[in-house]
């Protein structure tokens, strides 16, 4: 199984670019985040005129995920359900027998503001279940927009982000929780090229400097740690016009 994840911030206005990627990489499944549209509106026509089946929870202007997948999805789940939330963050589905779980982490805003708690307690939420979701597959994947750089080494400049979302220590501390639960940083589990990220602001020519963070994560569970053979990051995307600011990640899985 190959499986990726990708944050598109606007399927309207990344859909070229999805339907491009989708035919040059012949994904098993892509996870999408900020889809940004209302249910109605997503492209399931053009989707499966490619050749792939789609999962989806969205909303207009906001948030919204969605699973696309060469197989039909099994057992779709919509939202966390120890956490009711209007915002439309998670969308769960079994795919050949791996329970894939897509994720939107709230972003936080700043470490000060009711929207940062609302992440520490919506990633607190995210755990309680998983520990239940993994009893009953053992086989799970967990792909995403985490909105959260868990070490030194995913921020370009750590120094600089100091006191800031995305790198607090209680951010980090809910990510390592999710890895005590017995999920792995498939990332990680490879030897990679140092300043990997997968977001770049839009400003400063960031991506151009390479001033990124490695917020997009997938992790795997122990029993299918065994069986990931490779994780990359492809940066092409961000190098379309009016790409994503954010890229996607992508693992093998046999």
């Amino acid at each position: 199984m190959k499986i990726a994840t990708w944050n598109v911030n606007s399927l309207k206005v990344r859909l070229p670019h999805t339907l491009d990627w989708l035919a040059v990489n012949q994904p098993d499944a892509l996870c999408l985040q900020e889809t940004k549209q209302e249910d109605s509106k997503f492209p399931l026509a053009e989707l499966q005129q490619a050749g792939y089946q789609a999962v989806f929870s969205g909303q207009k202007t906001y948030n919204g995920v969605a699973i696309i997948s060469k197989t039909v999805p099994e057992d779709v789940m919509y939202g966390l359900p120890n956490f009711p939330d209007e915002q439309r963050r998670v969308i769960a589905a079994t795919l050949n027998g791996v329970r894939v779980v897509c994720v939107y982490v709230p972003n936080g805003q700043s470490i000060d503001s009711d929207k940062y708690q609302y992440k520490l307690a919506w990633l607190t939420a995210l755990q309680n279940w998983l520990k239940d979701e993994l009893v009953r597959y053992p086989k799970l994947v967990l792909l995403g927009d985490y909105n959260i750089a868990p070490e030194d080494r995913d921020v370009h400049d750590p120094q600089a982000w100091v006191g800031n979302v995305l790198v607090s220590e209680p951010e980090r501390a809910a990510f390592r929780a999710l890895e005590q639960l017995g999920l792995r940083d498939s990332f990680r589990l490879f030897e990679q090229p140092e300043k990997s990220y997968t977001w770049w602001d839009y400003r400063m020519m960031a991506f151009r400097r390479n001033m990124g963070l490695r917020i997009d994560h997938i992790l795997v569970s122990e029993a299918l740690v065994p069986n990931c053979t490779a994780c990359s990051i492809d940066r092409s995307l961000r190098k379309l016009e009016r790409p994503s600011d954010h890229v996607p990640v992508v693992a093998d899985i046999v």
